[in-house]
């Protein structure tokens, strides 16, 4: 009987396959403490409203958008190089390897409707990721001279990675089009 089990452990040992979890990598900040002081409000200039509606309609600040033109839109917004009032604000850091950076406060609020298809919602999360990764390739470059997806020296990618954070929001899926009830 042992004999019997000892073989049929090894042949599920050899014929089942382990599959490794793929996904997309986002750091979750960690729970907040209900003995902490509430955090303070986050400026409506500081938050880069991207939704989703059920028909798979891109929203982008209020305005309709296009998802060809997202990625371009979101640099230009997280960069704010002429330092407009309606796009976030700048504040200077001391970042090791870097000295003073001025970094975005700008957080990318990713929203969408229950009804968003799931290769709209991947697409708009790959423009946005994509905007970010292109914009610390160019800080790379300025910087260093090399791609940020070129460096190997840990302490210059956690210096990029803290002069351009990846700073973006997901809200719970909810139904978000205007006068619509379920």
């Amino acid at each position: 009987m042992a004999d019997i089990a000892f073989l049929l452990l090894i042949f599920f040992l050899v014929t089942t396959t382990m599959d490794v979890d793929t996904g997309i990598m986002r750091l979750l900040p960690p729970p907040i403490d209900p003995a902490a002081p509430q955090p303070p409000p986050i400026k409506e200039r500081n938050v880069f409203v991207v939704l989703i509606d059920f028909q798979d309609r891109l929203l982008v600040e209020g305005q309709l958008g296009n998802l060809y033109t997202l990625r371009q839109q979101t640099k230009d917004w997280l960069v704010n190089a002429n330092n407009d009032p309606n796009k976030p604000e700048m504040r200077l850091a001391y970042i090791d390897n870097l000295g003073e950076v001025e970094v975005s406060r700008g957080v990318i609020s990713l929203q969408n409707d229950r009804g968003t298809s799931y290769e709209m919602y991947i697409a708009v999360q790959n423009e946005v990721t994509a905007a970010i990764n292109e914009l610390r390739n160019e800080f790379s470059r300025q910087r260093f001279g090399i791609a940020f997806d070129d460096l190997t020296d840990e302490a210059l990618i956690e210096a990029v990675r803290e002069a351009v954070p990846m700073a973006i929001s997901e809200a719970e899926p909810r139904d978000v089009a205007a006068g619509r009830t379920r």
